[in-house]
Formats: structure tokens, C-alpha cells, sequence
């Protein structure tokens, strides 16, 4: 049941999403663009549509690209020697209108039938916008590769693969805000650790989902970590280890936290407030979800996340104040 003040919230936020709705494209590769984006993403389809129109076409089409690249990773049904040159070359097919890959299920797997209408639309944007996508798309797919072929053993190993799933992507979050002309140029190392964050917690937080997943999936914890407290990971589940369990994941929880002054020092530079709330809430709220695992032994039982919708209060300057229900 939601509290009163956040059934005020959302319907102020969706109502503020329906006004910039009504002024999208009304081309059929935008409105798909659009309509897919709000299938495939949790909250960040209402962060995006917050953004300015030419950003905010740009990181919904960035945002659909880097999930085609995760709908192809993901599909365990597809033998790894198919997997791999696709990842390799999505960001070859920009410039064909008719090229489109069939894997996935539900909302991405029409993503990747109707690629073609992506395409459509990332050719309509600035060159600029372009080149940013494209050069990411291109390092990130190469990374997923390779760990399709390789496990994750050390942490070195994590820290690279978190870099190619998450850390790339906050590399060119920034590179478009720039290319945007309403940010200067982020340091590479903070852009990165952005995504780092985000990506590690989201390894937390999945881990019974994972474990259990059928086909059995790969597993992203480092074995560096966790082979110091059991034989096997699926271990964590069983009541008899759950002193082991939780240690373990406080280290893991320590691991992440290695990245959360880069992620203050970065928003603390930015500059436009729709930019800023983008970033900030998706970091604020997994901020309060990292500090909900620490010493939790509930992560191995089932997802632990703070309430779904839950009402924040951002300052951007003084006197200026936004309020979202994410």
C-alpha cells in the first residue's frame, strides 16, 4: 500500500511525463523508440524523459542500444559462438535500417526484432550524439565477448567486467551530457565509477536470482571473495552458513563502497538540474539500498530493496527544489 504523499508524488510525475509525451515525434520509429524504452527499464524511462529534447532523444536511444547488447549477452538459448560476433558488430548495424536479431523474450525481444526502428532514429541524431554512442557501443560489446568466454575469478576480473556492463556506460552518459553543451568534460575515472557503483550493487542484489535461474546463468561475485568463506557460492543459501554469508557480503558491500566518494564528487560538478536529478536518484536510491544489505542475511533469501516508490527532496541551488516519486 503506498503512503499518501507518494500516491501525490506519482501522479505529479506522471502527469509531468504524459506533458512531455505529448510533445515527442510522432515518426513510428520514435514512437517506438519511446513505447519501448518505458517496457524495457524500470524508472529510468521517466529520469530520461525528464532531460532536455535533443538529450533526451539521445540517452533513449543510448539506453535501447546498451539493452539490445544486454538481450544478447543474456540469452543463454544462443550457443556462445553466436553470441559473440553479434556483440561484437551491433554497432556496425546503426547504419542499416533493416537490420534486426532475434533472441530475447517479452518487451526485448521485440527491441531486437524492430532494431531497425532504433537504427532509424540514432541516424537522425547529431553526429555528435552519434559517434558517442557508437564508440561505446563498440568497447562495451567487445567486453561482454570476451567474459562470455571467461569467468569471473579475481578482482581484478570483477572491476573489468563491472567496467564493461556499467562503468562504459557512465563514461558515455558523460561524453553526451558534454556533446549536450550543458557539462564540461567529466574525468574519465569518476564517469566510470558511476557505473561501477551501480553495477555492484546490482550484483548484491541479484544473487538469489541468479543462483537459482534455469538455465543456469554465470555468476558475477568474484571467487576471490567468496571462495574465502565456502566450497560453492549456492552455499550462501543454506541456514547453516549464514555467519559465512553475511561476512562474505560485507565484504562485498565494502568492495562497492570503494566508489561512492567518486559518485558525490561527480554530481557535485554538475551544473543543469535536469542532468543532476538524472544522475543523482538513481545513486541516492541505491545508496540507501547498499546500506539495507550490509549485515542483511535476507539478500540470500530473496531481493532486498527499499520501498519501490519512495519520495526524495533534491536540492539543486538554493530556493530551487524538485520533488520525484521514484
Amino acid at each position: 500500500m503506498r503512503h499518501p504523499d507518494e500516491v501525490y508524488l506519482l501522479m505529479k510525475l506522471m502527469l509531468a511525463a504524459k506533458l512531455i509525451e505529448k510533445g515527442t515525434p510522432l515518426q513510428p520509429h520514435w514512437a517506438f523508440c519511446n513505447t519501448t524504452l518505458r517496457k524495457v527499464s524500470r524508472s529510468f524511462a521517466l529520469l530520461i524523459q525528464q532531460l532536455p529534447t535533443d538529450l533526451r532523444n539521445a540517452v533513449c536511444v543510448y539506453y535501447l542500444v546498451l539493452r539490445a547488447l544486454d538481450t544478447v549477452e543474456d540469452d543463454t538459448s544462443l550457443a556462445t559462438e553466436v553470441r559473440v560476433p553479434i556483440l561484437r558488430n551491433v554497432y556496425c548495424h546503426f547504419y542499416d535500417r533493416e537490420w534486426h536479431f532475434s533472441c530475447g523474450t517479452k518487451a526485448f525481444k521485440v527491441l531486437m526484432d524492430q532494431f531497425h526502428d532504433v537504427s532509424t532514429a540514432f541516424l537522425e541524431l547529431d553526429k555528435n550524439y552519434q559517434e558517442v554512442i557508437k564508440d561505446i557501443t563498440k568497447r562495451m560489446g567487445e567486453g561482454m565477448a570476451k567474459f562470455l568466454c571467461k569467468e569471473v575469478e579475481t578482482l581484478d576480473d570483477y572491476n573489468e567486467y563491472c567496467h564493461y556492463a556499467a562503468g562504459l556506460c557512465g563514461l558515455g552518459l558523460s561524453n553526451l551530457f558534454y556533446a549536450s553543451g550543458r557539462e564540461d568534460l567529466a574525468p574519465e575515472s569518476l564517469s566510470i565509477s558511476m557505473g561501477l557503483f551501480l553495477q555492484k550493487i546490482s550484483i548484491i542484489r541479484d544473487y538469489l536470482e541468479d543462483i537459482n535461474e534455469v538455465p543456469k546463468c554465470r555468476i558475477f561475485w568474484p571467487c576471490q571473495i567468496w571462495s574465502k568463506y565456502v566450497n560453492k557460492l549456492e552455499d550462501f543459501k543454506y541456514e547453516e552458513n549464514s555467519v559465512k554469508a553475511v561476512q562474505c557480503l560485507n565484504e562485498m558491500v565494502t568492495n562497492a563502497l570503494l566508489h561512492a566518494e567518486d559518485c558525490l564528487t561527480y554530481m557535485s560538478n554538475l551544473r543543469d538540474p535536469a542532468i543532476f536529478h538524472f544522475c543523482a536518484i538513481p545513486q541516492i536510491i541505491n545508496m540507501e539500498n547498499l546500506a539495507m544489505y550490509y549485515n542483511n542475511i535476507e539478500v540470500f533469501k530473496g531481493v532486498v530493496e527499499m520501498r519501490q516508490r519512495k519520495s526524495y527532496i533534491f536540492s539543486c541551488q538554493p530556493n530551487c527544489y524538485i520533488q520525484l516519486l521514484v
